[in-house]
């Protein structure tokens, strides 16, 4: 029993093969319907049916045939498998309920990406097209022993296609679609002498945006791409094989990573969005950070002149009298994408055959770039209502209020050259990200009639891995496999940026007015965008495994394996938003300012910013043990268990509002799981079951807490059913079907906070919405009292309109509450909200202060109104018994294919449906939360000619041009709690034609 057989590569392709322009390098028995596939590349054939694992295969046929052009595509035919982009440049390709739900530079993938059998790291390997592949296989279930770094949910493995020796030949295509899409795939395949070969494929697309701006008049959401790859085999002797290759993927475009925002307008801008539906209406623009720190009642507590404000919280905000468009595929926005990334990958594999026992020794480079942009809140505000503070802004700069602030001119000056150089009427200057961390006050900024925000994802990494593995081919009833793995992955840099105007306006005015107050030269808040970075991600791996297999007789075999896995993550991290001053004129970067001060604290402090050197280890052993049954040659029972396991990591670093934990657990799940392989009629159908049973231990999920992705662990339970057929009632009609259900529940008592509603759901609780850092808390009442724990919140607001002295001394300076701020009582969000809580705009920490008896001595006694329970983060509702996201409750697909013979030629006409159905966006679930069921249908026709030389196919996807959801993302609650959504591509049609040589 070989290596490669046991873990896949002798599968059933669940798809149909029709004549297309690949082939396999290892001279595969293939049946011309996709039936069984018999692989010999290790010397010892396996039929699928001999396979105990639940696995699906697509040769490169199959791919074409089923107009699986992507790795997304893969979903729509799949059992338990879905796939959807994620927030930050990112995807998740989910198996059985469990995908990448974990966000940060620590995180690993529950999915295992590999490329010729080893593994890839933070890949853009799905950002293009497949081309010139032997196969893709996707594993489903945890692989405990024999793959990679580990995967709790499954592994994607694409082998691509290997040098033919001493056969030249050649292959093109080219394809024409709407959206102006244009695509080119071809290969040449050249004999180097009779014992080797070499190979070169590649493939280029461009096509228009999908996606409309009606605001610029543009098309966005393009692709300009391509992809080269390169083969060398050399046979050095009849036993041992040598394998090259060399792989380049380039795109750079206007992509977008988010295909659109929706939001349940909230009226109160205290929560921006509220907590029942989608609508396509836009967030309440008061409820985020920069409408706070720039608004009236915050300048106010600041003792800074609110003539100077931007806006007011109790006012109109910049969205309030825009549209968003119901079209998925059309959106307002005066700051066009841009997407650019690169990824190189060398591999090296040889392999030695010494009779008993084979080696394969394999190796692997890779290096990654990705730079990103969009606008960050796909909507165009009315800058008008910025009149008032930007005309007091050239005031103050010019002169003409020194007389009421002596000498303020010099410190405002600097900020109104940088933001609005040519007056408050003309373009508003926003910072550009940069490293150095000066944007707009260094010259590093774009200029436009509108206030822009936009957002940066970017990162460099790079990693190698070598893998050593040992097979035996004994003639007795046992063998065995021995490997070991390493690998090594270093980020140099992984930023996500967040840029804005009313950012630049408020580091620009505050900075100004607290170095004026300080007595410091004139200066501003760096940075003045938001930066979650991490400059040195350090993560070290390596496993250890064997499996020994034992065939007790011709039909009984028992299958036992172990694997100890090793993980050390060191990360370098920072998060910065407005956090010291800056002196204007400031050389090198913003942190080497005088006045950074402990802004780096050490990591041991409560709030700290920096992680520096922090690291954590992790190692588990899992395994697997499998028996399976012949009952006859074409009829296979099995039972297996495994245990998969995902290393921990470290959380991001957290902008100082509140405290999370430093790190989060490492996965365990225990895979309990029978199946049936089945052909029947000589294969006439092909029928596979597989039952599976999860108990997961430590789920790691993620949200927003603060600006920042901040992750959890939860345990669950998991189970599921899946069935995949295939009928051939005849050579020229082919039918397969995949059916699979799904139940998966959060199976322990767990309490968190709901980002949507910090109430809980309680109606005697308040969410306050704070003016110092657009962040959200609760306070709830510790005895039911709805009206007390109202009077407390509105009694607290009354205390600081009225200016609290912190430090006692007689005067409002430093950190005091000026008088001012004109807060207003709670209010509620309306009977449709799915919020029972009120609201209010108020400070946190004084709140908490309150809540703690801090003031009991005045009328803020907490027991005067039935006691009073402060969160920070919210009030935590348990969420045992929800269901985990990205897990459809069942999904559905059949295809249908027929060739009709015409002389020489054939013609092939291909259907294909799927059908995915309801699952949720987030672990709170509700309709809020809720992605709907959707169906996708494929056809195509093919007229392939003599012996294949060429063929002409027309093809549509997604006939009825459903604007599918496949995930979303709750943003942060000072962003306004919005929802990107993503979605599959829109109705493509088209023609291709190709030849082979």
């Amino acid at each position: 029993m070989k290596f490669k057989a046991l873990i896949g590569t002798s599968v059933l392709a669940m798809a149909v093969t029709t004549p297309a322009f690949a082939q396999d390098s290892n001279n595969d028995t293939r049946d011309a319907f996709g039936g069984e596939i018999v692989v010999t590349a290790q010397r010892q054939s396996e039929r699928l049916q001999d396979v105990p694992i639940a696995v699906s295969a697509f040769s490169s046929e199959a791919l074409e045939a089923q107009q699986i052009k992507t790795p997304s595509d893969l979903q729509l035919t799949l059992p338990n498998v879905t796939f959807t982009k994620t927030n930050f440049t990112g995807a998740s390709f989910t198996i059985r309920g469990i995908g990448d739900l974990c966000v940060g530079t620590t995180c690993d993938s529950a999915t295992a990406i590999h490329l010729n059998g080893d593994p890839l790291f933070s890949t853009r390997l799905f950002e293009t097209e497949f081309f010139d592949l032997e196969r893709v296989e996707v594993l489903r279930g945890p692989q405990g022993t024999l793959f990679g770094r580990n995967a709790t949910s499954g592994v994607v493995n694409v082998i691509t296609a290997k040098p033919r020796l001493g056969t030249f030949e050649g292959s093109a295509e080219a394809e024409y679609g709407n959206y102006d899409s244009m695509k080119g795939k071809a290969m040449i395949n050249i004999p180097l002498g009779d014992t080797a070969g070499f190979r070169v494929a590649g493939i280029y697309l461009n096509r228009d945006g999908y996606t409309k701006n009606t605001f610029l008049n543009t098309r966005i959401d393009d692709r300009d791409l391509y992809s080269v790859r390169g083969s060398l085999r050399w046979e050095a002797t009849p036993d041992t094989t040598i394998d090259l290759m060399a792989s380049y993927f380039r795109e750079k475009d206007k992509r977008t990573r988010i295909q659109k925002q929706l939001c349940q307008r909230d009226p109160t801008g205290i929560l921006g969005c509220l907590n029942t539906r989608l609508d396509n209406s836009p967030f309440n623009g008061n409820a985020t950070f920069t409408a706070a720190l720039t608004s009236r009642e915050f300048l106010a507590i600041r003792g800074i002149p609110t003539i100077f404000a931007l806006g007011s919280l109790y006012g109109p905000d910049v969205y309030a009298n825009t549209t968003i468009p119901a079209d998925s595929r059309v959106v307002n926005t005066a700051y066009t994408p841009s997407y650019f990334t690169s990824e190189l990958i060398l591999q090296g594999q040889i392999e030695h055959n010494f009779g008993p026992v084979s080696l394969q020794v394999s190796g692997q480079y890779q290096k990654v770039k990705l730079e990103a942009q969009q606008d960050y809140n796909s909507n165009v505000g009315d800058r008008s209502l910025y009149a008032s503070g930007l005309n007091f802004l050239q005031l103050g700069a010019s002169g003409a209020l020194d007389g009421l602030i002596p000498g303020i001119s010099a410190y405002l000056a600097p900020v109104a050259a940088s933001i609005i150089p040519n007056g408050p009427t003309g373009q508003l200057c926003t910072s550009l990200s940069d490293d150095a961390g000066f944007g707009s006050f260094g010259g590093n900024s774009i200029c436009s009639d509108q206030s822009l925000q936009f957002d940066r994802s970017n990162q460099y990494n790079s990693s190698w891995s070598t893998e050593a593995i040992l097979t035996s081919d004994l003639d007795g009833p046992f063998n065995f496999l021995l490997g070991g793995i390493y690998a090594n992955y270093h980020l140099t840099e992984n930023s996500y940026y967040v840029n804005a105007f009313p950012i630049d306006y408020l580091t620009g005015v505050l900075g100004a007015f607290s170095a004026y107050a300080a007595g410091l030269p004139p200066s501003y808040l760096g940075t003045p965008f938001f930066r979650n970075n991490t400059d040195d991600l350090k993560i070290k791996s390596y496993g250890l495994f064997g499996e020994a297999y034992f065939e007790v007789n011709d039909r009984l075999k028992l299958t036992a394996g172990l694997r100890y896995n090793n993980d050390k993550k060191s990360v370098l991290a920072r998060s910065t938003l407005a956090s010291f001053l800056v002196p204007f004129g400031q050389t090198g970067t913003a942190f080497d300012s005088p006045f950074v001060g402990s802004f780096d604290a050490d990591p041991g402090t409560p709030g700290n910013q920096i992680i520096q050197g922090r690291t954590v280890k992790f190692n588990e052993w899992t395994g697997r043990a499998v028996i399976d049954f012949k009952v006859t040659e074409d009829n296979l029972l099995y039972a297996s268990y495994s245990r998969g396991y995902k290393s921990g990591g470290i959380n991001p670093p957290l902008q100082p509002v509140f405290a999370v934990p430093e790190s989060f657990s490492p996965e365990q799940v225990d895979a309990f799981e029978i199946g049936s392989k089945n052909a029947f009629g000589n294969g006439a159908l092909q029928l596979n079951l597989t039952a599976f049973y999860y108990k997961y231990k430590d789920l790691q999920l993620s949200k927003i807490v603060a600006r920042t992705a901040v992750n959890d662990n939860v345990d669950a339970d998991i189970y599921g059913f899946e069935a995949e057929a295939m009928i051939r009632p005849d050579p020229d009609w082919v039918v397969n079907l995949g059916f699979s259900y799904l139940h998966t529940k959060v199976s322990s008592d767990k309490f968190t906070s709901n980002p949507r509603d910090f109430g809980g759901g309680r109606s005697d609780a308040v969410i306050i919405k704070d003016i110092t850092n657009a962040a959200n808390c609760a306070v709830g009442s510790s005895s039911g009292n709805a009206a007390g724990v109202n009077a407390f919140v509105n009694t607290v607001n009354a205390v600081i309109n009225s200016g609290i002295d912190l430090d006692q001394n007689g005067v409002y300076n430093g950190n005091d509450i000026r008088p001012g701020a004109g807060l207003q009582g709670t209010t509620g969000f309306g009977a449709n909200s799915g919020i029972a809580s009120t609201g209010a705009y108020s400070v946190c920490g004084i709140l908490e202060a309150a809540a703690s008896g801090a003031f009991a001595a005045g009328d803020l006694d907490p027991a005067l109104f039935g006691g009073i329970d402060y969160f920070s983060a919210g009030i935590p509702v348990n969420i045992n018994g929800n269901k985990l996201p990205q897990a459809p409750n069942y999904k559905f697909s059949a295809g249908i294919q027929y060739t009709a013979h015409l002389g020489d030629m054939t013609l092939v006409p291909r259907f294909d449906l799927a059908y995915t159905g309801d699952s949720y966006g987030s672990i709170f679930n509700g309709n809020v939360n809720k992605i709907k069921g959707y169906a996708q249908v494929n056809a195509q026709l093919q007229l392939n000619g003599a012996d294949d030389k060429w063929f002409v196919k027309g093809f549509i996807q997604n006939i009825f041009d459903a604007n599918s959801v496949t995930g979303l993302y709750i943003t942060d609650q000072s962003s306004g709690n919005y929802t990107n959504i993503f979605t599959l591509e829109p109705r493509r049609y088209g023609i291709a034609a190709g030849v082979r040589f």
